[in-house]
């Protein structure tokens, strides 16, 4: 048989384009792993070559795992996907489940106990602490297939131990005190403290320019809102002092001049009633 040259023509103009969309993957692929191994030495002083990074930090690692384990997650190969996904679990303590979707130069430092749920997406730019959680609330199986877990924005700093639960978005550039446990949405250039979170600061809108890097969410500058309202407290009683000894310096006033008003026989009974 004869195959025709118009058709065979096709075929290997066909074959081309996919070894040329093969190669554009395969670069796209390093140059984001590139990438994150240069937001690691970016961010993490202790870092001194890109091979230490790749070798003895978890949180790369298991970023390798989780592209390897997404990849044949968005196939339908769940269980090849989360089988991968518990190869990188067991290996480096750190659970992404194959169905997050995690953005470009994440980086996970430490990295021991953070765990991302299927439904979580992580924007660029940002970074997790260990014993971090983007978890869902009241979970059941008829939630499955629904949204349960958060959304992080772009350069968001989450800080160790902090939990992030249930379908809420966390603004761009927002900064999550570690031990912070969040269950309400966060603005943009919020920063959040305490257990339930509350917010004790927040980034200008009108400037322009990229926030500062603040290892584990937050930094001195930050007033602890338990001492704030301790505070609050200290100044009221401090006013009230102050008002009451205004008053009492009054009152002593007005009893001097009503004595030295008054006739002499009420004075001398004034002066014997005193101690």
């Amino acid at each position: 048989m004869v195959v025709p040259v118009s058709a065979t023509a096709a075929a290997n103009e066909q074959s081309r384009l996919r070894g040329r969309d093969d190669n554009i993957v395969i670069a796209m692929l390093f140059k984001n792993l590139r990438d994150e191994i240069d937001a690691t030495l970016a961010r993490d002083p202790a870092a001194r070559s890109r091979l230490e990074v790749v070798l003895c930090y978890p949180g790369f690692q298991a970023l390798l795992y989780y592209r390897a384990a997404h990849w044949l997650w968005q196939r339908r190969w769940f269980l090849a996907g989360r089988f991968v996904s518990h190869v990188g679990r067991v290996l480096t303590g750190i659970e992404i489940h194959p169905g997050a979707r995690i953005g470009r130069r994440l980086f996970i430092d430490h990295g021991m106990g953070v765990v991302i749920g299927e439904t979580a997406e992580v924007g660029d730019d940002c970074t997790l602490y260990h014993g971090v959680t983007l978890g869902g609330t009241r979970p059941t199986r008829e939630q499955g297939g629904q949204k349960r877990h958060p959304t992080i924005g772009n350069d968001v700093i989450v800080g160790s131990g902090a939990q992030v639960l249930g379908p809420i978005r966390v603004g761009d550039g927002a900064r999550i005190g570690a031990a912070a446990v969040v269950l309400k949405e966060v603005p943009d250039g919020a920063t959040m403290v305490g257990n339930p979170a509350r917010q004790v600061g927040r980034r200008s809108r009108s400037d322009e320019s990229p926030p500062a890097f603040e290892p584990y969410g937050v930094t001195g500058e930050i007033p602890d809102p338990i001492a704030r309202a301790l505070n609050g407290l200290l100044d009221e009683v401090s006013t009230l002092r102050a008002r009451l000894g205004e008053l009492e310096h009054a009152r002593e006033q007005t009893n001097a001049s009503e004595a030295a008003t008054a006739p002499e026989p009420a004075r001398r009974q004034a002066a014997r009633a005193q101690p």
